[in-house]
């Protein structure tokens, strides 16, 4: 696929690593030849250097005959024109634009062909405030992931030595929970992943990636370790659009307190929002947390545009005896070396986004796609198309299937029914099928599997 990249800040080209190494045809465009240059250095890739709204500099990366604009640019409005200017002139067949702005956002008939071409609208800001509202509604996950608009989910836990299942193999979940169906999709020890059989047992610190229906999701939980109590007390340091959205999500269920050091925004944060309380000040002043109660916080988030400021305020908020910190991470290098310590979960707001991005990339019905471990791992949810002459997965029970190695098949949502992956499971037309890559480099396997023979039509 010929793919056009505008922007080469942190999503694009992230963007850009997941989609050269699957022998996509990809030019990325930016203003900054720096950074373009460093990115050329790492991987398979041409480069433009210019402004992505102008049609010169489109033509020159290849607009005439790409398959897709993908506009990640920091301009909102650059994002829009670029995509109007692919329609106009060069008829691109699929337009994505990134669009962070809220009154954009909240006009429905805006994005049409009509008025402003845009197929796809990604808004980071909502993606991963989304992510943040899961983690706090399921306490003690490291990941929480919808498929099947929110009937299946993929969650991450670690494995602790106090839990049921800690120690024992696979296969004793079903004797331990019988009226619950869930698999376990893979495991990571020590960041070397597992393929999990019957036999594999979970040890102490393994990173367990389990699928079921979501309201079992808190039973299985229970079975890898001890159930943590249910969160009350929230405090937001960061009052921008994630920090404003969280806030607003969560005020009606939780007490949430929001900190931010511009007086202005706190006096639009008192306005916006509804029930929670706005603070002026600094959320690495020791003070102010103490008198805020920080030793009874359930969730300290740290959500600044700046790396440093969230990483420190959250170590000092942990120091003070906040339960449980998480802290966006905008440096990718940054999330492996704090997450797991003092702090418990850092958020990358480019993986949050990047799986949003590879679910329009993908070939054939994929219609969810989730990027994990940094990258290293991909959830995918595919629809079944066809029959049994025609496709190679439907009429098939699940262990029939030739899966490409390191995958597995979780769960299959049929209609409004969640059933979990077992061998005899046979696949119907149009089910959408839940699946776990432990490795990305197989994933034109995955789409080949579901593509339709010719037969089909």
């Amino acid at each position: 696929m010929k793919i056009i990249i505008l922007g080469a800040g942190q999503v694009g080209g992230t963007l850009a690593e997941n989609l050269a190494s699957e022998a996509n045809d990809i030019t990325v465009v930016d203003t900054d030849g720096d950074r373009l240059r460093e990115l050329q250095d790492r991987i398979d890739i041409r480069t433009v250097q210019g402004k992505g709204s102008y049609p010169n500099i489109l033509r020159q990366a290849g607009a005439d005959d790409a398959d897709m604009l993908v506009a990640v640019t920091n301009s909102d409005e650059v994002n829009m024109i670029a995509c109007q200017i692919a329609y106009t002139l060069f008829h691109t067949p699929t337009k994505i634009a990134r669009v962070r702005a809220v009154p954009y956002m909240t006009r429905s008939n805006l994005f049409s062909n009509e008025a402003l071409p845009i197929d796809v609208l990604i808004s980071p800001e909502q993606l991963v405030t989304n992510h943040i509202k899961r983690l706090i509604e399921h306490p003690g996950a490291l990941q929480v992931l919808d498929f099947a608009e929110g009937k299946v989910q993929l969650v991450a836990v670690k494995a602790y030595h106090d839990g049921p299942l800690v120690n024992q193999e696979i296969r004793f979940l079903r004797q331990h929970m019988p009226s619950i169906d869930t698999r376990v999709a893979a495991i990571f020890r020590r960041d070397r992943a597992i393929m999990p059989e019957g036999s594999t047992k979970i040890e102490v610190d393994d990173e367990v990636f389990f699928i079921a229906a979501k309201n079992h999701i808190r039973a299985v939980m229970s079975e890898l370790r001890k159930l943590e109590q249910g969160y009350s007390k929230i405090i937001i340091a960061g009052g921008g659009n994630i920090g404003e959205r969280l806030a607003e999500a969560l005020e009606s269920r939780y007490q949430v307190k929001i900190i931010d050091h511009n007086a202005n925004r706190c006096h639009q944060l008192s306005a916006n929002l509804n029930r929670a309380i706005v603070i002026h000040g600094s959320s690495s002043d020791q003070e102010l947390l103490l008198e805020e109660n920080i030793e009874e916080t359930d969730v300290f988030l740290a959500l600044t545009n700046d790396d440093e400021a969230n990483i420190m305020s959250s170590l000092l908020a942990k120091r003070l005896g906040a339960r449980k910190v998480m802290t966006l991470i905008n440096n990718p290098a940054y999330v492996d070396l704090v997450q797991g310590g003092d702090i418990d979960i850092a958020i990358s707001p480019q993986q949050a986004t990047i799986g949003s991005l590879l679910a329009h990339v993908r070939r054939g019905d994929i219609v969810n796609v989730h990027s994990l471990r940094r990258g290293a791992a991909e959830a995918i949810e595919a629809i079944a198309h066809g029959d049994k002459r025609s496709s190679k997965v439907v009429g098939r029970a699940i262990a029939e299937i030739d899966l490409p190695e390191g995958t597995t098949i979780g769960a299959i949502v049929r209609d409004n029914e969640v059933i979990i992956a077992h061998d005899d499971v046979v696949v119907q037309s149009n089910d959408h099928v839940i699946l776990f890559l432990i490795d990305k480099k197989r994933i034109r396997d995955v789409e080949r599997l579901f593509s339709v023979g010719i037969t089909f039509f």
